[in-house]
């Protein structure tokens, strides 16, 4: 909220003020900082509300792609056409319920939780390894059942953001100039990254290891620290790939979709069937062949393909100017954050973008065959409870950003033409 310009208050005071011109100043300076007019008292109760209008609005097309995607789905499985819509209905009033408290709570608090929440996120990284606590689906063991289903590296992605900002601002010199402090935050990538690959799951290492990187870049690591881990990672990630039969057939699915359609490259190919359809305009919302037992996971890891064959291109352009513009805003934010001098809300803010971005990008990228098939989610937009509940509380995050450093702008400008009223109070004596 641009409440003054700043520029005013730095006039210089050596200039000849008239009388009434400096009545006329203390006028308006009273505004400023009395009664319930204060700008302070004003932006206790900040909303950004061009960031949550943006997130609504991917959020409800979200929710409503997911029930014209998952009809033949939940009546196939469930015999209720609207059963994984209406649970995405429930996901997303909760992701709301969590994200008003992460605007509640004051970003100091998250601070000092940082390192308690990575530790909880490793023990559930841990715990849904165990036999008859981890959930196994399609081969893959990412989920905790306790009555519903957590997938705890959704949990572990926005507690290791969080702990990273608190720990750039404690180490903040150091990172750049000891090799010590640049360690650490490796160490953390390479447990949490074996603990996933357990389970297995590749794309939210990837996308961890992505934002990660990003925010030790922002935060001002030496570029020859990441060519070093990067050329030394190379032989480590064709080992993985390699080692992995299910890793190595999606690397050469996604390398020639066409040469085994009906079975290695069958989800690929039929998602490009559905993007195909949808020309420009698509064939209209709900009139989706390919989700109908044609696509696997129409609701979760392939929507943005039913997006496309119903909405086309100019559906899919929307929906990836939102993402763009939920990043761009997350980095003005962020920017904004760092001009007023909190560092670990800048930091927070910038992981969280990193983290939606490289996401996003990453599913899109392996729907349209651009990238390898890889089974992460649609930020706000695909099928999940925990995905959208962890989306929707670091959106709160984001959000209570915006609200203390509007509130810290306030409070600095309060404070500004409170000096200058007292500069200009001793100047008029004096004459």
């Amino acid at each position: 909220m641009r409440l003054m310009d700043q520029s005013v208050l730095s006039d210089s005071l050596s200039e000849e003020v008239h009388p009434l011109e400096y009545m006329k100043s203390t006028r308006r300076s009273s505004v400023l900082t009395n009664g319930q007019s204060s700008p302070v008292l004003a932006e206790q109760n900040h909303v950004d509300w061009k960031f949550l209008m943006l997130v609504g609005l991917l959020a409800m097309l979200g929710l409503v792609m997911v029930f014209s995607a998952s009809i033949s789905l939940s009546e196939r499985i469930m015999n209720d056409a609207t059963y994984f819509g209406r649970n995405q209905a429930v996901f997303l009033m909760l992701g709301i319920a969590a994200a008003t408290v992460a605007w509640k709570v004051p970003l100091e608090l998250w601070e000092r939780a940082g390192p308690i929440l990575l530790g909880v996120g490793f023990f559930l990284l841990l715990i849904v390894l165990i036999p008859g606590v981890g959930k196994n689906v399609n081969g893959a063991q990412r989920w905790i059942s306790i009555g519903i289903s957590v997938q705890p590296s959704e949990i572990f992605k926005l507690a290791v953001v969080i702990y990273l900002a608190g720990y750039f601002v404690r180490r903040g010199d150091q990172i750049r100039t000891q090799v010590s402090a640049f360690l650490l935050p490796l160490g953390v990538v390479a447990l949490a990254g074996f603990l996933l690959l357990q389970e297995p799951d590749f794309g939210a290492t990837v996308v961890i290891a992505s934002t990660v990187a990003a925010m030790m870049f922002i935060a001002g690591v030496k570029l020859r620290y990441f060519i070093l881990v990067g050329v030394s990672c190379i032989p480590l990630v064709i080992a993985l790939i390699f080692m992995s039969p299910y890793r190595r057939t999606r690397l050469f699915s996604f390398v020639n979709p066409w040469d085994d359609p009906f079975a290695t490259d069958f989800q690929l190919t039929q998602a490009l069937i559905a993007i195909g359809r949808g020309s420009w305009g698509g064939v209209g919302l709900g009139n989706s062949v390919q989700k109908m037992a044609y696509l696997p996971e129409p609701h979760t890891d392939f929507v943005f393909s039913v997006l496309a064959e119903e909405a086309g291109l100019i559906g899919v352009t929307i929906v990836i100017a939102l993402f763009a513009l939920i990043v761009s805003r997350c980095f003005r934010i962020a920017r904004d954050a760092e001009r007023v001098g909190h560092l670990f809300s800048a930091h927070l803010v910038t992981g969280i973008a990193f983290w939606f971005g490289f996401q996003a990008f990453i599913n899109m990228g392996a729907n349209m065959g651009v990238l390898p098939t890889k089974g992460i989610t649609l930020p706000l937009f695909s099928y999940g409870g925990s995905s959208m509940i962890m989306v929707c509380a670091a959106c709160g995050l984001v959000m209570r950003v915006s609200r203390e450093t509007s509130m810290q702008t306030a409070l600095d400008l309060k404070h500004a033409v409170e000096s200058r009223r007292d500069s200009m109070q001793g100047y008029v004596s004096g004459r």
